[in-house]
């Protein structure tokens, strides 16, 4: 199991930056895959932006705004958030996929909140 610590979520108005840390347990070089899921109040949890194969990927309404980026010496993922918009609002989650043999597991930070409002 990867345990998986966020730091970085806050308060700001809309236009404003954000800057989300997930620290690993372990080493991430050889993840399957490691991002960033949020969940607003009363909807569901959905991909923001998700690093794998080498490959970064976004949620078409973050494009633009939000970029991913890992550090692998510090087991780090980062979620840059520029232009904030109140819809942003949502508890953000790290998350990280790992094969154990053929099995995919799937573990998840405690989340931290972001809340973007004038």
């Amino acid at each position: 199991q990867v345990q998986l610590v966020e730091s970085g979520g806050g308060s700001v108005q809309p236009g404003g930056s954000l800057r989300l840390s997930c620290s690993a347990s372990e080493s991430i070089f050889n993840l399957a895959a490691m991002g960033w899921y949020r969940q607003p109040p009363g909807k569901d949890r959905d991909l923001v932006a998700v690093i794998v194969g080498g490959q970064l990927k976004y949620a078409d309404s973050v494009k633009g705004r939000f970029a991913i980026s890992r550090d692998n010496a510090a087991n780090t993922i980062y979620l840059q958030m520029n232009d904030l918009k109140p819809e942003d609002t949502a508890v953000y989650y790290c998350n990280a996929r790992k094969y154990i043999g053929r099995t995919l597991n799937e573990d998840w930070g405690q989340g931290t909140q972001v809340t973007v409002s004038p």
